[in-house]
């Protein structure tokens, strides 16, 4: 009597184990691969131009980067890019896996995702663990944008003001 369970467990486990091997992850979408290289390519171009000659370089790559990007994102990206600017003018522009960055001590501050970068319905406006937007125990760190008005513009030069402060 004792072989026979031996024999079932044993067979389960088996199933198991191959049903397991089997199974392929989903793993990263085509999007984010290409996120991951641009990234890596920013990163090989940042190390070859050196630092001082990347700052300069980081305004036309993040321009020509917003060149490309369907309307009605390049119209977001480059009020976007005038008003952080204006805002902050301490940030410096860069590419952070494609997209249009603005940073202070080579650590992004905020960034611009075009709806178009990972087929998303919206734009976004994200900011990082180095913007000071802290409020208690909860608050935002990315927007999603559809269009920009004055109203946005506005909340948004306060916002960009708040997280270099």
């Amino acid at each position: 009597m004792n072989a026979k369970p031996e024999t079932q467990k044993s067979a389960k486990s088996t199933t198991k184990s191959t049903t397991t091997i089997n199974k392929k992850s989903q793993g990263f979408t085509d999007e984010e691969r290409a996120a991951m290289q641009e990234r890596s390519q920013e990163l090989k171009a940042s190390a070859r131009r050196g630092q001082k000659a990347d700052k300069a370089a980081g305004e036309g790559d993040v321009l020509a980067k917003i060149a490309t990007m369907q309307e009605p994102d390049r119209d977001m990206a480059t009020r976007l890019h005038a008003i952080i600017k204006a805002s902050a003018p301490s940030l410096t522009p860069k590419l952070w896996y494609g997209m249009p960055a603005y940073a202070r001590d080579g650590k992004v501050v905020c960034f611009f995702q075009s709806a178009q970068k990972f087929n998303t319905r919206y734009a976004t406006l994200g900011f990082s663990e180095t913007a000071n937007l802290d409020a208690g125990a909860m608050w935002p760190v990315a927007f999603a944008l559809k269009e920009l008005t004055a109203t946005e513009e506005a909340k948004i030069s306060a916002l960009v003001k708040q997280a270099v402060s």
